[in-house]
């Protein structure tokens, strides 16, 4: 999809020394230079643009922290390498971090970064528009069987009491075709990143499109948040405290509409591969989903919807006994 080169921010006066082990060991005060790893959950893409607006615009320096910030994929998985100790922080979607607590991994949860997962469905609006859960009666739906998106559709229709005999799965792979060629109708996307792609490129051929989000109809599977180990909170608070508080003022800084001509020039630095013009539908798509209700600070953890994600991944058999969420929660302002 997109690789680009990996970027290391340097700060010569005040560095950190991280220890790598098999314990997953973390970093002690040092002159070596070694940069604290942070893993994402994907490519660099703007679903991470706080993360990369953080480490460009000095906000990690200015805590006296040295950050490498390594794209994710299929094979680095951030969880498996805090576990082995090849990382010190990293980003998972909740359905991740409670099937490894619920096999015993030690991952900690610093922040919520999605308060509305990105994962939806695009659709056509037409003569057919989807306004309510009944409306999904007899339409094609496009699921990724053993994927997010299966889980969720499955919880919604059971939510509401649409029996799997009133709709059509369609498994989806990366071909968009049975989408444009309208033999499915709704299809799996991430509304702030190939949604948008895929909207515009309706648009161009004079169909509108809409995205069914799941929060509306009572269904919160919490997606992106940042994590790190026990151990990593217990042996070096002060560095996980540094941390999360740059990170999540990269994030608040560039979600900010008066620094948005800077967040996208930050990431079309790492992204070229996509247009200036679609990476500001993105981010405006972006900061719509991570922005938190009223009153709360950004990063804030919604421990009712993380709830609701361990019933339902526990109701599918997705994992063997119920997870208590609250047990992986760590503050910042402890």
């Amino acid at each position: 999809m997109i690789h680009h080169f990996l970027r290391t921010f340097f700060l010569p006066a005040v560095s950190v020394f991280i220890l790598l082990s098999a314990t997953g060991c973390g970093p002690e005060p040092d002159s070596s230079g070694t940069p604290l790893v942070y893993r994402l959950k994907w490519l660099y893409n703007m679903s991470v643009v706080g993360d990369l607006y953080g480490l460009e615009h000095g906000f990690f320096a200015r805590e006296g922290l040295q950050v490498d910030i390594r794209p994710g994929g299929p094979e680095r998985d951030a969880i498996k390498e805090l576990e082995i100790g090849r990382a010190h922080f990293g980003v998972a979607s909740a359905d991740q971090v409670i099937r490894a607590v619920a096999k015993g991994s030690p991952v900690i949860v610093l922040a919520q970064l999605f308060q509305v997962s990105p994962l939806q469905w695009i659709h056509r609006t037409g003569q057919n528009p989807i306004q309510t859960p009944d409306d999904l009666k007899n339409r094609v739906i496009g699921i990724t069987y053993g994927g997010n998106d299966e889980t969720i559709m499955r919880a919604l229709l059971e939510k509401h009491r649409i029996g799997e005999d009133e709709v059509e799965y369609f498994s989806v792979r990366y071909d968009y075709t049975p989408f444009y060629q309208g033999k499915v109708d709704l299809w799996p996307v991430y509304q702030n990143a190939e949604g948008l792609i895929i909207a515009e490129k309706l648009a161009q051929a004079g169909e509108e499109a809409d995205f069914l989000n799941p929060n509306k109809f009572g269904i919160r599977f919490v997606a992106n948040s940042v994590i790190t180990t026990k151990q990593m909170v217990q042996e070096h608070p002060e560095i996980v405290h540094k941390f999360t508080r740059a990170l999540l003022q990269g994030w608040r800084q560039s979600l900010d509409p008066a620094n948005a001509d800077k967040a996208v020039a930050t990431m079309h630095r790492f992204d070229r591969d996509t247009p200036v013009s679609l990476l500001r539908k993105q981010l405006d798509a972006t900061r719509t989903l991570m922005m938190p209700a009223t009153g709360k600070d950004f990063g804030w953890i919604d421990s009712h919807a993380w709830q609701q994600t361990a019933g339902i991944m526990f109701e599918q058999k997705l994992i063997s006994a119920p997870v208590q969420v609250g047990q992986f929660f760590y503050s910042l302002k402890k």
